[in-house]
């Protein structure tokens, strides 16, 4: 009798076991990561809400002076394009009227590769963003660089043009004096 109890104990041990050690979903998610909407972005664990309300005010601000505060990229490629340099002009003659402003400038991926490759790739996006501005006049010492590789999509799924909205280098305003 006791030699067919052992496997059903076993059975019921490992279940208790297995049941003790899933993943429960938290009872509140985190926000969402800051994007390049607007809808929350400025700011992120920067400063007071007076401060993060008056930089998304500014944000809008070079957003509607320079067209855009995203830059596109293709696959692959840290090259900016005509459109990718038109935009960063106008964000470069923005920031130069407004000395006080510092940004990060965040360089992001699609899907595809590894996690190391595309935070290389992400780093060097946002650095040939940073060396545009640089070289119209934007203090070094205003931007830093950040690399989200493929951690922080834009867009979820897999098309092309989802792929497309995610490789991409984003400046955030970060403060100002």
């Amino acid at each position: 009798m006791k030699l067919r109890l052992a496997p059903l104990a076993l059975a019921a041990g490992a279940a208790l076991v297995t049941s003790a050690c899933a993943k429960k979903q938290p009872a509140q998610l985190p926000p969402a990561p800051v994007g390049s909407d607007g809808a929350t972005a400025v700011g992120d664990d920067f400063g007071s809400a007076g401060q993060v309300s008056e930089l998304e005010g500014l944000r809008r601000d070079m957003v509607s002076q320079a067209g855009a505060d995203t830059v596109l990229f293709v696959t692959d490629s840290h090259i900016l394009d005509d459109q990718a340099r038109a935009i960063l002009e106008g964000q470069a003659r923005w920031l130069l009227a407004h000395p006080s402003v510092r940004i990060t400038i965040e360089g992001h991926c699609d899907e595809r590769g590894t996690r190391e490759y595309n935070l290389a790739l992400g780093e060097r996006r946002a650095n040939a963003a940073k060396n545009f501005l640089s070289a119209r006049g934007v203090a070094a010492s205003r931007m830093n660089v950040v690399s989200w590789g493929k951690e922080r999509p834009a867009a979820l799924g897999s098309d092309v043009a989802s792929l497309a909205q995610n490789r991409r280098a984003v400046t955030v305003l970060v403060s100002s004096s």
